[in-house]
C-alpha cells in the first residue's frame, strides 16, 4: 500500500516496509514522522532498559522458531492479521532491549499430548486440527486457516504454555511469558474459530491445576471476548473468568461476553465480563475497571495461580480493535496482577495486530515480570462515561456473588454524580483500597 508520498506501508498495521521493525522491534524507526506518543514510548524504554532490576533467570520465557510456519498459504490482496510477523516483531524488541535472550530465561519446546488436549476439547476437535497437516491449505472458518505446519505450531504453543505453568508453579521461574502463536481464547471444547486452533490458557490453567494449583484466575484483556474460554470454564469454580472487551450490544466479534454470562450451573459468579459499549476505550478506562472490578474480585477469591490472556489488539494503533490503550496501561495492568497469588503469573499472547504497538505493549508487559515498577501515572483517574457505565453495571450484577463489591456500588454512584456536577477532583477520594 502507498501512502500519499508513495512510501511503501503495510496494509495491515501500517508500517513503513523499509523500517526495520523486524529486525529492532519497535526501536526500529518509522522512517516516516513518529507521532508524539511514538517517540516517547521510544525514548522511555530507551532510557530504562538498563535499570531493570536484575532477576537473574527468574522469568521464564516460551518461543520456538516452529510456530512461525504457521501462516495463510492462500494469496490475498491483503495479508491474514494473524501473521509470523508478529512474533517476529516482539522477539526483535526484546533482543534489542537486551531482555531476551540475556535476562530472561527460554523454555524448550515441547509438543502438547493428546491426553492433555482431552482435557480441554473433544477428540473430533483434536483430530480436525491433526488433519490439517495432510493439506497444503485448509479452513476451519472463513478467517481461521491452517496449512500443513498449524496443527504442530498449535501443538507447541499449548506444550509451552503447559510447561510454563509447571516451572511458575513449581518455584523454578518465578513468573513467565509465553510468545505464542496461533493464538487460543476463542477455541471452545468443540471448535476452532477467531484465529485459534487450541484454547491455551484453558490448557495452561488445568495444567496449573496438575501442578498443585486449587484456584486459578484467568483475565483475558484482549479486545475480544474469549468465548471459548468462558465455554470450557462455564460451570468450574475453581477457575475464575474474567475478560474486558469490546461488545457493543453483542455487535462486535464474536458477540458473546454480556454482563448477565456469569457462568452456571453452579458456576455462577466465576466468569466475569465487563463488556465495553463502544471503541476507544483507553488506559483510564482499563484501570478504573482494574480498580474497581478486577482486583476486588480477584483478592476475594484469592488465586493460587494467574493467567492473563495478553492479547494486545486493544492497543492504540491497531487496525482491529480500534482502542487506545497504551504500553504504560499494560504495564500498570500487569503489576496489578502481579501482586496476587505471590507473583506466579503467566502472560499467554493472543491477539495483536499491529507490529509497533504489540512489540511496544509486550515490551512493557515483560519488564514489569522482570521486576520494574511502572510510574503510578493513573491516580485519581475519571473514566468515560461509557466506562462508568458498564462498571456500574458489572458491579450490579456480580454483587450478588462476591461481597466485596457491596460497598463500593453506592460509592460510585455518588462519586459519579459528584464528578458530573463539576466536581474533578472527586475521584482522587473514590479509589478503592487495594493491597
Amino acid at each position: 500500500m502507498l501512502n500519499p508520498d508513495g512510501v511503501v506501508l503495510c496494509e495491515t498495521c501500517n508500517e513503513h516496509k523499509e523500517s526495520g521493525i523486524l529486525k529492532h522491534g519497535f526501536f526500529a524507526s518509522q522512517v516516516a514522522a513518529l507521532s508524539p506518543l511514538d517517540l516517547q514510548v521510544k525514548e522511555t524504554f530507551t532510557e530504562s532498559v538498563s535499570d531493570i532490576a536484575a532477576a537473574g533467570h527468574s522469568t521464564a520465557i516460551g518461543f520456538d522458531e516452529r510456530m512461525l510456519l504457521h501462516s495463510e498459504v492462500a494469496e490475498k490482496v491483503y495479508s491474514h492479521p494473524e501473521r509470523p510477523d508478529r512474533l517476529r516483531a516482539i522477539a526483535a524488541s526484546l533482543s534489542t532491549a537486551g531482555i531476551y535472550p540475556g535476562k530472561c530465561r527460554p523454555i524448550g519446546a515441547r509438543e502438547i499430548t493428546k491426553e492433555e488436549l482431552l482435557k480441554v476439547h473433544t477428540m473430533e476437535h483434536i483430530n480436525a486440527v491433526d488433519v490439517t497437516e495432510k493439506m497444503l491449505s485448509s479452513y476451519f472458518t472463513p478467517d481461521t486457516y491452517a496449512n500443513e505446519h498449524s496443527a504442530q505450531a498449535a501443538r507447541l504453543a499449548a506444550g509451552l504454555c503447559a510447561d510454563l505453568a509447571s516451572e511458575i508453579f513449581s518455584g523454578r521461574a518465578k513468573n513467565g511469558f509465553a510468545l505464542i502463536r496461533p493464538p487460543g481464547h476463542h477455541a471452545g471444547v468443540h471448535e476452532s474459530m477467531g484465529f485459534c486452533l487450541h484454547n491455551n490458557a484453558a490448557i495452561t490453567a488445568l495444567a496449573a491445576q496438575v501442578a498443585g494449583a486449587k484456584k486459578v484466575l484467568i483475565v483475558d484483556w484482549d479486545v475480544h471476548h474469549g468465548n471459548g474460554t468462558q465455554d470450557i470454564f462455564d460451570k468450574n469454580k475453581s477457575v475464575l473468568y474474567i475478560s474486558l472487551h469490546r461488545h457493543e450490544g453483542g455487535n462486535f466479534y464474536p458477540g458473546t461476553g454480556a454482563a448477565h454470562e456469569v457462568g452456571t450451573m453452579g458456576g455462577e459468579g466465576y466468569c466475569v465480563n465487563v463488556p465495553w459499549s463502544c471503541g476507544g476505550v483507553g488506559d483510564n478506562d482499563y484501570i478504573f475497571a482494574f480498580q474497581h472490578v478486577v482486583l476486588p474480585i480477584a483478592q476475594e477469591f484469592t488465586p493460587d495461580f494467574v493467567i492473563i490472556s495478553a492479547g494486545f489488539d486493544a492497543a492504540r494503533g491497531d487496525p482491529l480493535g480500534g482502542c487506545d490503550v497504551t504500553p504504560a496501561g499494560y504495564a500498570c495492568m500487569t503489576d496489578m496482577l502481579n501482586s496476587l497469588a505471590g507473583g506466579k503469573l503467566l502472560v499467554i499472547l493472543e491477539g495483536g495486530y499491529n507490529l509497533r504497538s504489540i512489540s511496544s505493549s509486550a515490551t512493557a508487559v515483560i519488564k514489569v515480570l522482570l521486576g520494574e515498577r511502572p510510574e503510578n501515572q493513573f491516580k485519581g483517574i475519571a473514566p468515560s462515561a461509557a466506562c462508568m457505565q458498564t462498571v456500574l453495571d458489572v458491579l450490579n450484577i456480580q454483587t450478588n456473588f462476591w461481597s466485596s463489591l457491596s460497598s463500593n456500588i453506592m460509592k460510585l454512584q455518588s462519586c459519579w454524580e459528584s464528578y458530573l456536577a463539576g466536581n474533578k477532583s472527586e475521584f482522587e477520594t473514590c479509589e478503592p483500597s487495594i493491597d
